[in-house]
């Protein structure tokens, strides 16, 4: 049976993936950052040494994208960069495969189509400028990886957009969302499933992209999360929400390289009727 590791497992992707392989009664060993704090090398090297994994899925990330500019830099740059480091040397030397899961702010989002896989990339804000160092710290260390770029992730553990609105609009009359961001949402379990589906079929090692199928902008996103909700939703330009970190304003990403393995990717909103059906 192959053995299979987890970092970050108590994160919102690491908590689906755990729900999906129980689901298929798989085995695994998971660790949050208690369990296995991947900034420290010497930890990672243990850990990999004792368990020898043959696929590390890892989820484990720094994610606080406005804390990333300031009080939080050193910590983004720790995990995702020098912790995916750690666990990538970690991985070759116990012969691992390893999926690395990344972001669409490792591009600017000036793109007014879609960005390929292999686009030029320029992240504008440190949180995208880390998972980037950490997506070349994978090239760099490994043969055997999948690097999966991601975007707009809601799912039943943890904070999400899709959370946010549905709390908001209990106590609020209107809410005014931006509309001129654009990106396509992902729900964690699709998202998990395609980690599963490129290890389990042996696809070919390389970086995919995904997120369900279909694109919006915030509003566009907020008012189908809304649609059965007693609350106006209206749309905002970004300059209405002031954030420290740049946020790229068009990273849809092309999902075809992910299509052509074969995987079949539901719509954005198919995606979230299912899971709002999920939490009832």
């Amino acid at each position: 049976m192959t053995k299979i590791l987890i970092t970050g497992a108590n994160g919102q992707l690491g908590s689906e993936l755990r729900n999906l392989l129980d689901e298929r009664g798989v085995a695994y060993d998971a660790f949050d950052s208690k369990g296995l704090d991947i900034t420290d090398k010497q930890a990672v090297d243990d850990k990999f040494a004792a368990l020898k994994p043959a696929v590390v899925y890892h989820c484990a990330a720094y994610t606080a994208v406005d804390n990333a500019e300031d009080e939080g830099k050193q910590a983004n740059w720790q995990v995702n960069e020098d912790g995916t480091r750690n666990v990538a040397e970690a991985a070759k030397r116990v012969g691992a495969k390893l999926v690395y899961i990344s972001t669409d702010y490792v591009f600017d989002g000036t793109n007014p189509g879609e960005y390929q896989a292999d686009a030029p990339t320029n992240p504008k804000n440190e949180y995208g400028k880390a998972k980037l160092a950490g997506e070349q710290a994978v090239k760099e260390t490994l043969d055997d990886y999948y690097i999966i770029r991601t975007s707009w992730v809601f799912g039943k553990y943890g904070k999400n957009f899709v959370y946010t609105m549905l709390r908001l609009a209990k106590d609020h009359d209107k809410l005014t969302v931006v509309d001129d961001q654009f990106g396509r949402p992902t729900w964690t379990r699709t998202l998990a499933e395609f980690m599963t589906y490129l290890v389990d079929h042996d696809k070919a090692f390389g970086t995919y992209q995904l997120s369900n199928e279909g694109s919006c902008s915030w509003y566009e996103f907020a008012s189908e999360i809304l649609k059965d909700e007693q609350v106006e939703v209206a749309p905002v330009p970004s300059e209405a929400y002031p954030q420290k970190a740049y946020r790229p304003r068009h990273s849809i990403m092309s999902l075809s390289k992910a299509e052509e393995t074969g995987f079949k990717i539901i719509s954005w909103q198919e995606a979230l009727a299912q899971f709002k059906q999920l939490i009832g």
